[in-house]
């Protein structure tokens, strides 16, 4: 098949690191002209393509309606959007944990608010009988207003957490000490079939994996248990997405859950070679479906 496909980005990337371009050539390879179209630019006409892959919008928490409109508009197009508007609108708000928990999906206890007073702060430690927790909100990326605190920390900054998410919808979960010690993997899959998975260690006093904020990023062989992990949270997705990046943190001798990101991960294509290829590859083979 040829065409032209749209890979939807941001309009300045600033400092944020992607590696979508390695995939240009193997896509031109087969057959198909990739172009980097900013998903805020209102004067696209979004029938010029035949496909709409969302990558590197990781501008959108800041406007998420508009930018579901977009992806409205998109779908609504003769081009072919990746992944699945139904698919997307579900992964954009972090519920989707909550639903994938309830089909029994491993992941960490979450406690998830419509706003958040200073006063319940305490009452969040003893119910996730946690030492430290994380809150963050549920429409958000890159680690974008997250907060790792202890007691006296939640204590010290209850005004500002207040203000921050009086009207906002948040989830507090315990913070997990192998994302520092271990890391968190990611198993990155093209229509469903592992690709690669890397390993990603917050740098020295800090708990953030993005590697915007200094992490290491390294390629590990995939244990079994994790490509089982991985196959449990797939199987609650329908359709098979194009595109998947699953992240795991070891806890308690089992791997849980932190994200499924289906609608702009990162897919790290400079880490394994081979992966652009397979890409490339898996895009044709889900045209064609």
């Amino acid at each position: 098949m040829n065409g032209i496909c749209a890979f939807l980005t941001m309009g300045d990337l600033g400092d944020y690191v992607t590696d979508d371009e390695l995939a240009v050539e193997p896509f031109a390879q087969q057959g198909w002209q990739v172009e980097f179209v900013p998903w805020s630019d209102p004067t696209v006409d979004w029938n010029r393509f035949d496909a709409v892959v969302v990558r590197s919008t990781w501008d959108y928490q800041s406007n998420a309606g508009e930018f579901e409109r977009t992806l409205v508009a998109i779908d609504r197009s003769r081009a072919r959007l990746a992944n699945e508007l139904a698919t997307m609108r579900w992964n954009l708000n972090k519920r989707y944990l909550r639903d994938l928990g309830t089909r029994g999906v491993p992941i960490p206890p979450t406690l998830w608010l419509h706003g958040l007073a200073a006063s319940d702060l305490p009452a969040m430690f003893q119910q996730l009988r946690a030492e430290e927790i994380v809150i963050k909100p549920v429409v958000g990326a890159g680690a974008v207003d997250a907060f790792r605190l202890t007691l006296p920390q939640a204590r010290d900054r209850g005004g500002e957490l207040q203000r921050m998410f009086a009207d906002r919808e948040c989830m507090v979960q315990p913070f997990l000490p192998a994302v520092v010690e271990e890391g968190e993997f990611s198993l990155i899959l093209f229509n469903g079939e592992l690709s690669h998975t890397i390993l990603k260690t917050p740098k020295p006093h800090d708990f953030r994996v993005q590697e915007e904020y200094g992490s290491t990023i390294r390629l590990v062989e995939t244990e079994p248990a994790l490509i089982a992990a991985a196959v449990a949270a797939m199987e609650c997705v329908e359709p098979t997405p194009l595109y998947a990046r699953v992240d795991f943190v070891r806890h308690q001798g089992r791997f849980v859950l932190m994200e499924l990101e289906l609608v702009e991960p990162s897919l790290y294509l400079r880490m394994d070679g081979e992966s652009p290829e397979r890409f490339a590859a898996a895009f044709e083979r889900w045209m064609e479906s």
